[in-house]
């Protein structure tokens, strides 16, 4: 009889990248292992200090938030099962760590065009469109997002050099309807995102004035 574990599934965090007309994703980058703490930073977007008092209590949108991670990559467990896993043993991690640089850089043949197009005397080069990327944070946060920084910090190397444990930070600055078209693709997914947070909060419900010391205002 096969055991069966009362332990839940723990999703994993990861990012995707997607076409932004189609919304077919293009790749799914899913952590090795949830990081222990996820760092977020909010920054109002309300009226300037010093200026009308009208002002004072005015959302002008949805507030800048950036996020913060730091993720670990370890190649040993695949290299335990090394025939199940002959990428792992070709270039230890190289392959994964590539794939997070990637998300950064315009694509080899998109740099040759723009060069193409200048050697022609183009007057207004337009810079690579990336594709979309989404964080994903469980199925209740998938926010678009932009890529601000990446630091990887690789430990342990095999005999021709290749990475085989790493660390990942990462610096992630959330898109709002601020940053992309409300009738885009990204604008609707961080509509559903915020949509998601109001809902959650609605559920926290609101304590009594008499929680606070106080019987009125």
């Amino acid at each position: 009889m096969t055991g069966l574990t009362r332990s839940p599934r723990t999703l994993k965090g990861g990012i995707v990248l997607m076409d932004a007309d189609s919304g077919q994703a293009l790749r799914v980058i899913a952590l090795q292992y949830n990081p222990d703490t996820l760092t977020r930073s909010l920054q109002l977007q309300g009226g300037s200090e010093g200026g009308d008092r009208l002002e004072a209590l005015r959302l002008k949108g949805p507030p800048v938030e950036t996020l913060r991670l730091e993720a670990e990559l370890d190649a040993t467990d695949q290299l335990e099962f090394p025939d199940s896993h002959p990428l792992a043993v070709e270039v230890g991690l190289a392959a994964q760590l590539a794939a997070l640089e990637q998300m950064l850089y315009p694509t080899a043949d998109q740099l040759l065009a723009n060069d193409a197009l200048a050697g022609r005397g183009s007057i207004e080069i337009l810079p690579a469109a990336a594709p979309l990327t989404l964080f994903v944070w469980g199925g209740a946060r998938v926010m678009p997002v932009r890529i601000t920084e990446c630091t990887i910090t690789e430990e342990a190397f095999d005999s021709a050099l290749n990475p085989m444990r790493a660390k990942v930070s990462l610096g992630l600055r959330v898109l709002s309807v601020n940053d992309l078209p409300f009738g885009s693709r990204g604008g609707s997914l961080y509509l559903a995102h915020q949509r998601r947070l109001e809902a959650l909060a609605g559920r926290a419900g609101s304590a009594a004035l008499g929680a606070l010391g106080l019987q009125g205002l």
